[in-house]
């Protein structure tokens, strides 16, 4: 049974309520006062304190979907080096609905496909929910190579959530049926592709490469295994939090890799905390070529579209936000999506969703 299933959600509350009534019906015969009673009046208030705090956290994980699996909440890295049969560097895993009208017709309502990604430069592999528009199995477009926007999540987050919680085939489907978004195939992934270390989208020294692997082997695989365009016009990203400073920093390194950046309440510099250990191995220019106000202030910019958005109140980087707009000199352009008040969660990012894909669809060539 999943971490997220509706039968472990069920049987947490089942187990929750009998410790409950169990409690109750024995705490009289425990009332004695010797050592065994109160051992057992220990036990079940313990048992029963653990069993609703396990169901708190499976409802919050269910809400929010910071874990998509028992191996990412305990860090265990599924071992995905046979990537594909015959030295394939994508293996489809299985079929996932997107929910759209049309149900279970690919050329109506589009296909996600769980894959496995093989990072052959990087020695990353890792998994991928791949969305397909509809319109990549009509026949009209059989010839076609669609664009690509890399859509990640944050740190923790799970790549489920992107079109469970965010929905962003769904804006995708009703955008094109207005005509105001192109097809695109959507590659949605978690940062987090050496868990449970949280690398920033930075090739660490002597750890890591996992900028490498979004700028090389993400690219290349998906063009090995899809119809999709192979140049930086072609490409795109777009993610929030930890995915949001990924989102702009990679167009701003490697403009040759992606040309368009959408950062939903992003962060303009890597945090160096307990999750993500030394990412630079103590080597300061890495830090601060990774630093992206130091980038706009010291180096030259890169001819890349970006996009930030932030709220004016209830967002911990709106002034960086404006700073860094201030900041962005030519060929770099830039946009910004400024709510009134919003917050560093899901309904904020689903409210800038439909705008930011409008843009970078804008900015993405077939």
């Amino acid at each position: 049974m999943g971490l997220t299933s509706k039968k472990v959600l069920l049987l947490a509350v089942l187990c929750a309520v009998a410790l409950f009534v169990l409690t109750i019906w024995l705490w009289p015969r425990l009332s004695r006062q010797n050592w065994r009673t109160v051992l057992g009046r220990i036990g079940l208030l313990l048992a029963t304190q653990v069993s609703i705090f396990a169901l708190i956290g499976l409802l919050a994980n269910n809400a929010y979907l910071f874990f998509g699996s028992w191996g990412e909440l305990l860090g265990i890295q599924q071992d995905l080096a046979s990537a594909g049969p015959g030295g394939a560097k994508v293996k489809v895993l299985g079929i996932e609905r997107a929910g759209l009208p049309g149900g279970s017709k690919p050329r109506d309502a589009g296909r996600i496909e769980k894959v496995a990604l093989k990072g052959e430069k990087s020695k990353i592999n890792s998994e991928a929910f791949v969305y397909l528009p509809p319109q990549y199995f009509q026949s009209e477009y059989a010839k076609k190579r669609f664009p690509v926007s890399v859509v990640l999540t944050g740190h923790p987050g799970t790549k489920q959530a992107l079109y469970k919680k965010l929905d962003y085939p769904q804006t995708q489907h009703d955008l094109v049926g207005k005509k105001k978004m192109q097809p695109t195939i959507f590659v949605m992934m978690s940062p987090t592709v050496a868990p449970p270390r949280d690398t920033e989208c930075v090739d660490v020294p002597n750890g890591p490469q996992t900028e490498t692997f979004f700028t090389h082997d993400v690219r290349d695989d998906i063009a090995s295994h899809y119809r999709v365009g192979t140049d930086a016009k072609n490409w795109g990203v777009i993610g929030d939090s930890t995915g949001g400073y990924c989102a702009l920093k990679m167009p701003m390194r490697y403009p040759k890799a992606f040309s368009t950046g959408v950062a939903l309440s992003g962060d303009y510099k890597a945090p160096l905390d307990r999750d993500t250990g030394a990412l630079f191995g103590g080597d300061k220019q890495l830090e601060r070529e990774n630093d992206l106000m130091w980038r706009q202030k010291n180096l030259p910019a890169a001819p890349v579209n970006l996009l930030v958005t932030t709220s004016k109140q209830g967002e911990s980087n709106y002034r960086n936000t404006l700073r860094f707009i201030r900041q962005t000199k030519s060929p770099g352009r830039i946009a910004s999506i400024i709510l009134d008040s919003g917050g560093h969660n899901f309904d904020t990012w689903r409210r800038e969703i439909p705008a930011a894909l409008e843009w970078m669809s804008g900015h993405l060539k077939a």
